[in-house]
């Protein structure tokens, strides 16, 4: 495990003692993301964007978009994909 995986694992603990959700285009953080959703561990989200999925614009409006309708709370042990305009599946509940 390289320190890039032990700098985002420990962001995401951080981030949940601190109650916020992060927000990453990082394949790498995803994945760890996931590892963390398993039974009993809590976590307060992640919300993902591939890198080319969508302008950096559009990030910031569909964000802003997130922040207004679903609280902190809201978030917790969930995967949210963006861009929100996308065809398919765009929340991933993890238990």
């Amino acid at each position: 495990m390289g320190p890039a995986v032990l700098q985002m694992r420990c962001c995401l603990i951080r981030a949940t003692a601190s109650q916020c959700v992060l927000f990453s285009q990082d394949d790498d953080f995803l994945a760890i993301a996931r590892e963390r959703h398993i039974p009993g561990v809590f976590c307060t989200g992640l919300i993902y964007g591939h890198q080319l999925a969508a302008t950096i614009g559009k990030y910031v409006m569909d964000l802003e978009l997130l922040c207004q309708v679903l609280a902190t709370e809201d978030m917790a042990n969930r995967v949210e994909y963006l861009p929100l305009d996308q065809s398919g599946p765009q929340t991933k509940m993890v238990r």
